[in-house]
C-alpha cells in the first residue's frame, strides 16, 4: 500500500526555537514511519517580509542543521529548497489565476503578521504567500500538512485552489488536511501568545544551560503570585505550560506547589530550566557535530533536492496535460 504524503516546511530565517519542536518538528519527526515526507526550506518566503537576502544561505545551513540535530531524517525525508526546483514558481502562477483578492484580504494569518510586524504597505507577493504555499504543498500531491493552528487558514485556501483546479481542469491534485499537534503552540517567555525570534521572547533548541537559565528566569509567571509563599494559579502561568511539555511527570507536584505557595517562582524556574537542558542537551551534541561537517549538511540538501525535483516535474506533466498546454 502506497504511503500518503505530507509537505511540511519552514522558512529559513536561522536558528530555531524550541516553539518550532513544539509546533511542528515534533509532529513532523513523528509522522516520517507512517507517512512519506517531504520538507521545504521555503526561501522563497522568506521574500515576503525580507528583501535582504544576504543572509538566507547560511541561515538555511543553520535551519538545516537544527531539523537534524532535532532527529528528521533526510533518507526518509527528503530536505529541499523551495528556490532550486522552479515547478514551484510555474504552479504558483497558475494557482493564483484561480483565487480572488478580497479572499486573500480575508486571510487572517496575513492580518496578524502586518500588525506584528509593522507593515505599512503589503507587497502583492506577500498577500499572496498562501498561493505559493498552496503550490508548494499540491506540486507534491500532499495528503496532510502538519502545521501550528495559526496556518490553518492557509491550508484551506490551498484546499479551495486545488477543488478549483480540478474542476476547471481536470482531476490532479488532493484537497489536503491540516494535522495539528498537541501543543500546536508555546506561548513567548514574554507571555505573548507567540514565540517568535522578532519579538525577541524566544528559547533556541541551541542555547546552552546558563543561557537557559537566565531566560527563564524573565519569564512571564501568575502576577497575582508575588511572594514565595503566595498561592499561584498554575493553570494561567507561562512557566506551567513549559513543565507540561519538558517535565510532564511532575506536573501534579508542581500545580500543588505553586497552589498551596510552598513553591516558588524562582525554584520554579529553576526546575524547569533544568528539564529544559535536559532535553536540549542531545541535541546540542549533534549540532556541534553537523556545524562541523558542513559538507555533510549541504550534500544532504543536494541529494533532496534531486529526488523533489523529480515529483515536482512528473506533477507539472499532469497538469499542463490536462490543461492541454502540452
Amino acid at each position: 500500500m502506497t504511503k500518503k504524503r505530507i509537505l511540511s516546511g519552514m522558512r529559513p530565517t536561522g536558528k530555531l526555537h524550541i516553539g518550532h519542536y513544539v509546533g511542528a518538528l515534533e509532529n513532523w519527526i513523528k509522522l516520517e514511519d507512517e507517512y512519506q515526507s517531504f520538507h521545504l526550506i521555503a526561501d522563497y518566503h522568506v521574500l515576503t517580509t525580507n528583501l535582504d537576502t544576504s543572509s538566507v544561505y547560511q541561515n538555511t545551513i543553520e535551519m538545516v542543521i537544527d531539523w537534524l540535530s532535532c532527529g528528521l531524517d533526510p533518507v526518509k525525508s527528503p530536505f529541499f529548497r523551495q528556490s532550486q526546483i522552479k515547478e514551484h514558481t510555474e504552479l504558483y502562477l497558475i494557482l493564483s489565476m484561480l483565487i480572488t483578492k478580497s479572499r486573500l484580504e480575508r486571510n487572517p494569518t496575513i492580518k496578524d503578521q502586518i500588525r506584528e510586524l509593522n507593515i505599512e504597505q503589503v507587497t502583492y507577493g506577500h498577500l499572496g504567500y498562501p498561493v505559493l504555499q498552496s503550490a508548494d504543498i499540491l506540486l507534491y500531491k500532499g495528503d496532510l500538512v502538519p502545521v501550528g493552528e495559526d496556518q490553518v487558514p492557509h491550508v484551506e485556501i490551498t484546499r479551495e485552489v486545488a477543488r478549483k483546479f480540478n474542476q476547471q481542469f481536470g482531476e490532479v491534485f488532493p484537497e489536503p488536511s491540516p494535522k495539528l499537534t498537541k501543543f500546536a503552540r508555546l506561548s513567548g517567555l514574554d507571555g505573548n501568545a507567540k514565540m517568535s525570534k522578532s519579538l525577541n521572547n524566544t528559547l533556541l533548541l541551541s542555547d546552552d544551560p546558563d543561557t537557559v537559565i537566565k531566560k527563564m528566569k524573565k519569564a512571564k509567571t501568575d502576577p497575582q503570585k508575588v511572594r514565595r509563599n503566595d498561592p499561584g494559579r498554575p493553570e494561567i502561568c507561562l512557566v506551567y505550560t513549559f513543565h507540561e511539555k519538558f517535565n510532564e511527570e511532575n506536573t501534579a507536584e508542581i500545580a500543588e506547589g505553586c497552589r498551596s505557595g510552598a513553591l516558588g517562582c524562582v525554584d520554579c524556574k529553576m526546575q524547569c530550566s533544568a528539564k529544559i537542558n535536559e532535553f536540549l542537551s542531545p541535541l546540542i551534541e549533534k549540532r556541534n557535530y553537523f556545524e562541523n561537517h558542513i559538507a555533510e549538511v549541504e550534500e544532504i540538501i543536494a541529494d533532496g533536492e534531486n529526488r523533489g525535483k523529480a515529483i515536482a516535474m512528473a506533477t507539472m506533466e499532469e497538469v499542463h496535460a490536462v490543461m492541454k498546454f502540452g
